[in-house]
């Protein structure tokens, strides 16, 4: 599933093509996807003029004047397609075949920029697990997004924040940091290799970094940095091209070429110094990625 890099760099492949466009067609091909569209879905959001497209933990919302707010989620396999009309081709280089089956396009927004470029963009789901619903008020009071907890960007996550999020909690550090009311958007990739970044075993008790002797502060310092680093890094690469991920114009992230454990089992551990090796073990049914050597 697309984490929040990689939602975040659709968020901003999209951003230049919908705001301030207008919503000239919206043509949904089926009525559902995970789940069934809202009513009036096409309707209520033709004519409507995008004033912005935000981004809240894993989902896009795209606010338009004087109607609800969409909330989009991609799903395993969701991506939209920035296209051209009077051309057939897809911007953006692809390293792995992605789904081009028409059967798969299953909502079309056409639009219109305040220049006049008209630019179609498609939203392609072959598994159908992303969804699209109405959030008709404030769009962090829909039942999806309200208890999310703080985005992992910015400054707002700092030691001290962290630290209290994590108090009491007897949970496995990785278990804790994969809680979405504590802290929004963080996934299984990012949250691996942030707990390599900082050296902190996913399998210590997640309230170890809530104490208030100075390596509890010292580790909980580590980890807020380790978590804004590699969340910061991956939008910068563009993100991960894990399984069906692909970019807004089309184009696969490159993050996954600087991972430092996931999906690295078996090898030597890239710390310096360490001589230490990837280890894969399962938690709660995911894959967890890390050194035993320098993670501790």
């Amino acid at each position: 599933m697309p984490e929040l890099p990689e939602v975040e760099t659709v968020r901003r492949g999209l951003q230049p093509v919908l705001e301030g466009a207008r919503l000239v067609k919206v043509e949904a091909r089926r009525p559902d996807l995970r789940f069934p569209l809202p009513e009036r879905f096409s309707e209520r959001l033709a004519g409507k003029t995008i004033t912005a497209l935000g981004r809240r933990a894993k989902y896009l919302t795209m606010h338009v004047d004087d109607g609800p707010v969409l909330i989009c989620h991609l799903g395993m396999s969701g991506s939209f397609r920035v296209e051209n009309p009077e051309t057939s081709d897809i911007p953006g280089v692809f390293h792995h075949e992605r789904s081009k089956s028409s059967a798969h396009d299953h909502v079309v927004f056409d639009v219109v920029s305040p220049s006049s470029v008209r630019s179609r963009i498609t939203f392609n789901d072959p598994r159908r697990f992303g969804f699209m619903l109405f959030a008709e008020g404030a769009p962090d009071a829909h039942p999806m997004l309200a208890g999310l907890g703080v985005e992992p960007t910015g400054n707002a996550l700092d030691s001290s924040l962290l630290a209290s999020l994590l108090k009491g909690r007897r949970a496995p550090l990785k278990a804790a940091l994969l809680d979405q009311r504590l802290i929004a958007g963080l996934g299984n990739i990012y949250v691996s290799e942030a707990l390599w970044r900082a050296g902190l075993s996913p399998l210590r008790e997640a309230g170890t970094l809530a104490g208030s002797g100075k390596k509890a502060r010292e580790q909980s310092e580590r980890l807020a940095q380790a978590i804004r680093s590699v969340i910061a890094d991956a939008i910068a690469a563009g993100g991960s091209s894990l399984r069906d991920y692909v970019q807004a114009d089309g184009s696969l992230g490159y993050f996954q070429h600087s991972f430092a454990v996931y999906d690295r089992e078996g090898e030597p551990c890239p710390k310096p110094g360490c001589g230490g090796h990837i280890d894969r073990i399962v938690q709660s049914g995911r894959s967890t990625f890390y050194c035993r050597t320098c993670q501790r």
